[in-house]
């Protein structure tokens, strides 16, 4: 299908345009994963885990969220 034709289903008011995409191949740029490995001290890991399960969450999304959250108060983001 052309943009153009695309563009004139949308155009018209049909608002579920998701079933004419091929999400097979969809991705969202700078949002990537990649891998990285850090070796931290026991006590550390066993604090992150209290943390965790106090705010009911996986050990590795607190990890991600903090380092998020100060990358944008330190504005590197």
């Amino acid at each position: 299908m052309k943009a153009e034709e695309f563009d004139k289903i949308f155009d018209d008011g049909k608002t579920d345009i998701v079933e004419l995409l091929d999400l097979s191949s969809a991705s969202r740029p700078g949002l990537e994963q990649k891998r990285v490995n850090v070796d931290f001290p026991t006590w550390v890991v066993e604090s992150l885990d209290r943390e965790a399960n106090r705010l009911g969450v996986p050990r590795q999304s607190l990890i991600k969220m903090w380092i998020a959250d100060r990358l944008k108060e330190e504005k590197v983001v």
